[in-house]
């Protein structure tokens, strides 16, 4: 299992769909789980920045996981996002439901991000929700990246702030050695 790490709006989604249609994986999309699964009340905590418990994103992921045929060639995006996930991840991994084979960081520019999801224009992507977004990836999802590498899960940052075939190479360059 791959997991797809960055700020909304680093290109995740567009990766996510270059390997889903190139290279054949299976995609758990967060985002896509809440935006077609969530409640009215979730989304409304969505729209004003603010992230969903744990306890929902386990239970979105869960039966995603539940139908993905191989494991091995599985992409999440948009979790972990906080420690506590992080932690319920690795638990799964522990447990020996799927290897954890890596953390695939797509790093760029707050600026550049802002750019990108502002033309996106979904209904989430407000001047508020952005700004909100970026505290609390500072603040829950960044130390994510320390906690997993000091866990021995490997770890690689990605530049995104590349077009998208470039960023792609540099992933599958990562993907053929793990």
């Amino acid at each position: 299992m791959v997991v797809l790490m960055g700020l909304a709006g680093s290109g995740k989604g567009t990766q996510a769909q270059m390997l889903v249609d190139r290279d054949h994986y299976s995609l758990v999309s967060t985002g896509d789980l809440l935006r077609n699964y969530a409640t009215d009340e979730q989304k409304a905590r969505m729209v004003s920045g603010v992230l969903l418990k744990d306890e929902e994103i386990y239970d979105l992921i869960n039966q995603s996981l539940s139908a993905v045929p191989d494991l091995k060639k599985c992409l999440i995006d948009g979790t972990p996002r906080s420690i506590p996930q992080a932690k319920w991840l690795l638990s799964q991994a522990k447990d020996g439901r799927f290897n954890l084979d890596a953390v695939l960081h797509l790093d760029i520019s707050e600026q550049t991000v802002r750019e990108r999801l502002l033309k996106r224009g979904r209904a989430d992507d407000t001047e508020l929700g952005i700004s909100k977004r970026f505290e609390e990836y500072h603040r829950a999802t960044l130390p994510i990246i320390d906690y997993l590498k000091s866990n021995n899960v490997p770890v690689y940052t990605i530049n995104a702030s590349q077009g998208p075939e470039v960023v792609y190479k540099d992933i599958t360059k990562v993907l053929s050695k793990v």
